[in-house]
């Protein structure tokens, strides 16, 4: 593994002998090296080191090993500083499986073995929700699969940065200290049929003069029907025995190993005693809808994009589910025309990484569901989010985070409200 601040000889990432301009040296100078006793873990995937009461930041550094670090920042309440050396290594400490790890940024926990993965990864859903909220809240353990462990990804979108054909562009990910592209010809977490299917990609690419002017991004998808490479083809996932039909450049859960007990679980918590009727917001093409078919009266698909809910129906009539409908949503009159009672209604929420927002908070609160599931790739405006709802009444019947993507620092986490009656 090769870090930022290993030695001059990386050609590829020299480090500058003189501060940046806009270097403050206060309260380390420039390069100043310091041995610190890591302490903590970040959602971010940085260890946390003190020099007493000021916190340094260090990656690929993990709890309770010694280290020594190098710092090239200073910010108002805490420094930045590059992993120089491992002078007491962690038990957990393993050796990564890809050998650009700690060189791409792909991944940031290749180098901690999977069972502390989950731990650490439990502890800062609870870090953030305490942090946002003021409350201590119960968190169940992070729900993983240690037997899929890489090979998982069914989505692959390496960048470049220049026209490919010209020698030496790099196509794959930014690496981990810098916006430069590192360049990948292989990734272990992503699925064999990826990889296998990413050489001829590359190759294509690199063939097409005069295609690309600057950089871009190359897609591949593997889905039911083999691997997909056109961002507005519409590409087929099976998920808990129901197929959908989705944009293969657009947003679908990219670990079909993992998604269908985030699927399940969901719906379990929806569908408590009392709850009639389901409200599937920002629904995209209709996976927890169609999956829960069966298990309300009713449900209802919102969403905003009239694609996502064209393709929603045609999933819904594809796999013969009579009893749901979709319907557009404005940002202004989200829950306009829905006819379910409140009290005997689940909403489950599944919005992208920023969150659900203000207008949309309240107009939730004001329907006043008796349960509200909330689905969320991003832990920490979920727990923002959760503010709100708290505020409002609602009380935290349980949470779950999900491990979708082992090694990385993401966290699916699964928050499930209740109003009282």
């Amino acid at each position: 593994m090769r870090f930022r601040a290993e030695d001059e000889k990386n050609s590829f990432d020299p480090m500058p002998k003189q501060p940046p301009r806009n270097f403050t040296p206060d309260p380390f100078p420039y390069h100043h090296e310091l041995d610190l006793r890591i302490e903590d873990l970040t959602n971010l995937g940085q260890g946390v080191g003190r020099v007493e009461d000021w916190v340094v930041f260090v990656p690929y550094a993990l709890p309770g090993e010694r280290v020594r670090a190098r710092v090239w920042r200073n910010k108002a309440k805490y420094s930045e500083a590059d992993l120089v050396g491992i002078l007491e290594p962690s038990p957990e400490r393993v050796d990564p499986a890809c050998p650009l790890f700690g060189d791409c940024g792909g991944c940031q926990y290749q180098h901690l073995a999977y069972a502390s993965q989950l731990r650490w990864k439990t502890e800062q859903v609870r870090q953030l929700l305490r942090k946002m909220t003021g409350r201590e809240m119960e968190v169940r353990p992070c729900c993983g699969n240690a037997e899929r462990l890489y090979g998982y990804r069914s989505k692959l979108t390496p960048h470049f940065r220049r026209p490919p054909h010209l020698p030496g562009t790099a196509i794959g990910f930014q690496r981990a200290s810098s916006r430069a592209i590192v360049d990948v010809p292989q990734c272990p977490i992503a699925s064999p049929a990826i990889n296998e299917a990413l050489p001829l990609e590359r190759a294509r690419l690199q063939q097409e003069v005069g295609r690309f002017r600057k950089g871009g991004t190359l897609l591949l998808r593997d889905s039911d029907d083999g691997v997909v490479t056109d961002m507005k083809a519409v590409a087929r996932e099976t998920v808990l025995g129901k197929t959908f039909h989705f944009i293969a450049g657009e947003f679908f859960q990219n670990n079909p190993h993992m998604l269908p007990a985030l699927v399940e679980h969901a719906l379990a918590e929806a569908a408590a005693p009392g709850m009639r009727f389901l409200v599937d917001a920002y629904c995209g093409v209709g996976v927890f809808g169609i999956c829960g078919s069966g298990r309300f009266e009713r449900t209802t698909g919102i969403e905003v994009s009239e694609r996502a809910i064209e393709l929603a129906r045609g999933n819904a009539d594809s796999n013969s589910i009579p009893d749901i409908t979709f319907q557009k949503g404005s940002a202004e009159a989200v829950f306009e025309g829905l006819c379910h009672p409140p009290a005997e209604t689940c909403v489950i929420v599944d919005p992208p990484r920023r969150g659900c927002g203000q207008d949309f908070l309240v107009q939730l609160t004001a329907f006043a569901p008796a349960r509200i599931v909330y689905v969320s790739c991003g832990p920490d405006t979920q727990a923002r989010d959760a503010n709100l709802l708290l505020e409002a009444g609602y009380t935290v019947d349980c949470i779950q985070p999900f491990d979708l993507f082992p090694h990385t620092r993401h966290i699916e986490n699964v928050m499930t409200f209740v109003r009282p009656s």
